[in-house]
């Protein structure tokens, strides 16, 4: 597949990298068919915080589930997913009301946590 892979700081190309694999049970694999850059991107892409090179960019998109893995509950493939930058457990108090945006797990105080859309910056 094609995916758009961080080479250093103000550097980005589109390149062929392995299909996507389930690696946890709680993995679903997704045809992404729209994307947007977000702004917590530019941290990245600056060289503003820790982004190695060859990762692949990306993490506000649209698109169709593939498949998923024995721990997924809530997906089954040919489900439209939209995927916003919030990064959330799935499984505290709040995440489980839908109020992922609050996860008590990604938000945690005195780390960015799920602030920028990035889980490197966060438990």
């Amino acid at each position: 597949m094609k995916a758009v892979v961080y080479r250093g700081p103000n550097q980005v190309a589109v390149e062929d990298v392995p299909d996507p694999k389930i690696e946890r049970p709680t993995d679903a694999i997704v045809k992404i068919t729209s994307t947007n850059i977000c702004g917590s991107d530019l941290h990245m892409y600056e060289g503003r915080t820790d982004f190695e090179q060859g990762r692949v960019f990306g993490h506000e998109n649209l698109g169709v589930v593939l498949e998923v893995g024995p721990a997924v509950e809530r997906l089954k493939p040919g489900d439209w997913v939209c995927m916003p930058f919030n990064i959330s457990c799935g499984h505290c108090k709040n995440c489980e009301r839908g109020l992922t945006n609050y996860c008590l797990n990604a938000n945690q105080p005195g780390v960015a946590g799920g602030a920028f859309g990035f889980a490197d910056m966060g438990p």
